[in-house]
């Protein structure tokens, strides 16, 4: 109190104080509204005249004067109608409904890699796919029959990722060996070698329109290729830890990246820097997934299973129930969304609604530990019809829907209380 100027003035009273916090609670908390017109309320109320009126002319004016004027009803009738649609308004839209999707079963188990299963993608003319496996080989298999067509060495290491192109009879391969490599499926050899990563080479996508291929990596970044020159395009860096995955869209943003570090990243391809940077997620992102038709994408991770929404990454909403690491997800046309897992649990959900309508534990191979029971890729075919997934039992397994299975109603409530971010 001593650098005050008045601090010999006498102090305020109660009521001065009191007087004053309640100026300056009208001032800060109601000062938006205390200047505005208050509005015209009608009420009926009954007059009780002291005496009666000694005519009936006095009667009449007595019942005119308590009557309201015709200005105050349309007042209170523009404030009722305002009320109303203030309401109406307020009301939430009704939530959707979800779809009914027969029940996938296992159709088919191919072997013959020699080590885990990584990755895998299909060709575009549906007749066969490729996977890349912990014996450092890349298979191409039949996909009617799931007889092996072809077999490719040259990698030292466990091969993390394979992308075919639409646009060129080029298969791309990347692994721990630090490699990416082009390879000539007419030739059935190696054309190109992209060199620049610094450590191993986890995940690749190639570009839907343009000649450029985008690969990821331990090193904690993306690198962006010119196909045919080798040329390294951009190096996009920003993420903190290990890259686990990345994609690739004609649309923005054309490539998002998911990374160890709990972020999702959407790069603008021309730039070479963060369109934006999702932190939604609490532990890390191992997989992500495009939406075959519409502009939005999910990411997985051991806390959720998250939906997000193109060009800017706004959050949709979560799909949780899958409590275990994720390492794979794959969607269809129909809107059926599969979640693959460390522990080997399969779970289906409805994408538009998030209800998890199958869940089922994977077996192992006969002679396989049960800890070897788990996936690491999975991938739709072309039609939706059969799901192919990477198992750590060295077996490749195809499901397809139960074509015997009959329609049944839904029976689900959402959660109440869920999650908006």
């Amino acid at each position: 109190d001593m650098f005050l100027y008045d601090q010999w003035a006498a102090l305020p009273t109660p009521e001065e104080i009191k007087e004053s916090r309640k100026n300056y609670k009208k001032q800060s908390e109601y000062s938006h509204v205390k200047d505005m017109d208050a509005p015209v309320i009608v009420r009926k109320e009954k007059s009780v005249p002291l005496g009666p009126p000694t005519s009936g002319q006095e009667l009449v004016a007595a019942q005119n004067n308590n009557m309201p004027s015709d200005k105050q009803i349309n007042n209170a009738l523009a404030i009722n109608q305002n009320t109303k649609t203030l309401t109406l308004a307020s009301r939430r839209a009704p939530l959707p409904k979800p779809q009914w999707h027969p029940p996938w079963k296992l159709m088919r188990v191919i072997s013959g890699h020699l080590g885990w299963v990584r990755c895998v993608d299909v060709d575009h003319t549906n007749d066969w796919f490729v996977t890349g496996s912990a014996d450092r080989t890349i298979k191409i298999w039949d996909l009617a029959t799931g007889t092996l067509k072809l077999s490719l060495t040259g990698h030292i290491s466990t091969v993390r990722g394979v992308a075919v192109s639409d646009r060129h009879p080029y298969l791309f391969s990347c692994g721990e060996d630090k490699q990416v490599k082009c390879w000539d499926l007419e030739q059935n050899k190696v054309i190109r070698h992209y060199h620049g990563h610094l450590s191993a080479v986890y995940a690749l996508s190639v570009h839907p329109t343009l000649d450029i291929l985008c690969s990821v990596g331990r090193d904690a970044s993306c690198r962006v290729w010119d196909m045919r020159t080798k040329a390294c395009v951009h190096t996009l860096t920003g993420h903190t830890n290990t890259v686990a995955d990345v994609k690739t869209q004609a649309t923005e943003p054309q490539i998002i990246t998911a990374s160890h570090d709990c972020t999702v990243r959407l790069w603008d391809i021309v730039a070479g820097k963060t369109r934006a940077t999702l932190t939604n997620h609490k532990k890390s992102i191992r997989s992500l997934v495009m939406h075959p038709t519409q502009y939005s994408f999910g990411s997985a991770s051991a806390d959720n299973i998250k939906q997000w929404k193109c060009p800017d990454g706004e959050f949709i909403q979560n799909l949780s129930g899958h409590n275990a690491i994720l390492n794979a997800l794959a969607l269809n046309q129909d809107g059926v969304l599969v979640s693959g897992a460390d522990n080997g649990t399969i779970h289906f959900w409805d994408w538009k609604t998030g209800y998890n309508f199958q869940r089922f534990q994977s077996q192992v191979q006969p002679g396989s530990l049960d800890s070897e029971n788990g996936l690491f890729a999975m991938r739709f075919d072309h039609s939706g019809s059969r799901l192919i997934t990477c198992e750590a039992d060295k077996t490749i397994k195809i499901y397809k829907e139960d074509e015997t299975a009959i329609e049944e109603p839904i029976n689900w409530k959402p959660d109440l209380l869920r999650k908006r971010y």
